[in-house]
This record gives structure tokens, sequence and C-alpha cells, in this order.
């Protein structure tokens, strides 16, 4: 199984994690069984946001890992019109409250915002001297956010960095990634399957993902995720509010892609050119 080093302590986390999103109440039971058939898996990096539900997904979360807190990597993020730094402090004890927890493993600025970067990196160091977050890091930055962000933050103190990654949506291979590969920084890659547009089967990419899903018995959305994780670098959270859907992210987990497959993904789903500005979701 493919392990990645985001973690704190020496922990080692996979590839693949859970990500959440607002989740109807009727279907809070459902998605709870989820979230613990993905802890019992191993998907233990768990990502949600106070903008999820109003807080709402944060709650659903502290439901489902109410027992089982230390098998959890739990990730949150702040909104940017928050992230003064008493805002910052503010929003994160919220989470806290929603999550029923004492601490966040590490706790993200959502995108850019109004607030100078320097005051909320200023109220992240201070939430992690008092234990409240074991580490920080940024989200929907591009190489010129990451950069004043490395200014302001000094070598080291980012954790991650939070974008926009699927098969029609590689822009971040052209410097994104790199540039969190020279400065230590994880890549963690959110909507790995795209916004209702994963390709369709009978498509020329969807048959490249099913000939080299068949190969290793699995599926495509499985060679989608070990294709976009095939970094070291590289985290996918992709959301699933069903076990099943659990289940199949997790076999992304139990094969690794021929130099081969690679080629042909590549081809079938191009990365284009560099944009201005990265997607912002």
């Amino acid at each position: 199984m493919v392990t990645h080093a985001f973690g704190h302590a020496g922990r080692e986390i996979p590839a693949i994690g859970q990500g959440t999103w607002y989740i109807e109440q009727g279907e809070r039971r459902e998605a709870i069984a989820a979230l613990r058939r993905g802890l019992d898996l191993g998907l233990c990096h768990i990502d949600t946001a106070e903008m999820y539900g109003d807080g709402r997904s944060e709650a659903i979360i502290g439901e489902a890992i109410a027992d089982r807190r230390n098998d959890a990597f739990l990730v949150s993020k702040v909104l940017p019109h928050n992230a003064s730094k008493s805002g910052t402090r503010a929003a994160c004890e919220r989470s806290l409250r929603h999550l029923k927890t004492d601490r966040l493993d590490c706790y993200l600025l959502h995108w850019r915002g109004p607030h100078p970067l320097a005051e909320t990196f200023a109220a992240f160091e201070a939430l992690k001297a008092e234990g409240k977050i074991l580490s920080w890091g940024v989200s929907n930055f591009d190489e010129d956010d990451l950069d004043e962000a490395l200014a302001a933050a000094g070598p080291g103190a980012i954790a991650c960095n939070q974008v926009l990654y699927h098969l029609r949506e590689r822009a971040i291979e052209h410097a994104v990634i790199p540039w969190c590969e020279r400065h230590g920084v994880a890549v963690t890659a959110y909507s790995p399957f795209g916004h209702d547009d994963f390709p369709a089967s009978g498509s020329a990419g969807g048959r490249v993902l099913a000939e080299i899903a068949a190969a290793h018995g699995a599926t495509a959305r499985q060679v989608a995720l070990a294709f976009l994780t095939r970094r070291p670098s590289v985290f996918a959270i992709p959301k699933a509010g069903k076990v099943p859907h659990v289940e199949d992210n997790a076999g992304a987990l139990r094969f690794v892609l021929t130099e081969g497959d690679l080629a042909r993904i590549e081809t079938a789903f191009p990365r284009g050119r560099k944009p201005h500005a990265l997607p912002m979701l």
C-alpha cells in the first residue's frame, strides 16, 4: 500500500483520504457509516471546513469519530473573511466545538482573502503553540501566492496546499506541484473525479481507464486515483457519502500503475497549457 508522510510525529498516512461536503439531514446516518468505514480501511485523512453547511459537516464528522479520534487525521479550513488574527482563533474554536475535539491535525486558509497572510499565519502559529492545531497550510494557492506565503511564514512552516486536481484539470502539474516539492509542502487534491464530468465509459479516455482497470482487477475511478497520487507529494481526498464509494476509493491503494499505464493516461488526458490562475472551489 502506498503511504505518504504528511502527518505529525512521524506518522504516515495513505495517499487517499476522505473529503466532506454538506450532507442533508436524511443522509446523516449513511455519511457517518461511510466515514467510519473509511477509517476501517485506512483512509484516515478527513477533510472539512467551517463553510461546509455552516459547520454542519464538521458536526457530522465529530459524531462519526467520537470514539475514534486518534484514528483520524483531521483537517478543517477557515474562511478568508474570518482569517484575521482574532477571527482565525474564533473560527478554529468553533470548528473544534463542532468536531467535539481538542485539536485539529491541520488547519487551512480556504483561499486568499482581505486579511494579510502574515496576520493569518501568526494566528495559526499561536494556535499551534497552544496545541489546538498540530500543523497548518493553505488552499487554492498558485505559485505566486505560495511565494508570498513562504515569504510571510518562512521555510518549513506550510504543511500543505489543497488544490483542484483531476484528470481533466491537471494545471497544477505545471508549477504548483514542482513548487511544493521544492519546498517540502504536501499537495492535497480535492475533487479528484471532477464535477459530474468523470470520463464516460464510452469516451476515448474512459475506454483507456477501463482497459487499464481490467488489467489490474480495478475500477476506472481507482485507476484515476492511482494516477493522480503517483507522486509521493500528492494526496487525494475524494468526497464519498456512501460506504460502497468509500470502499471503491480505498481500492486504489492496492495496486501500482505501470510505466505503460501512466503513459497511456498522460496521452488520453493531456495537462494542456498553464492557466493564468488556478480554478478556485
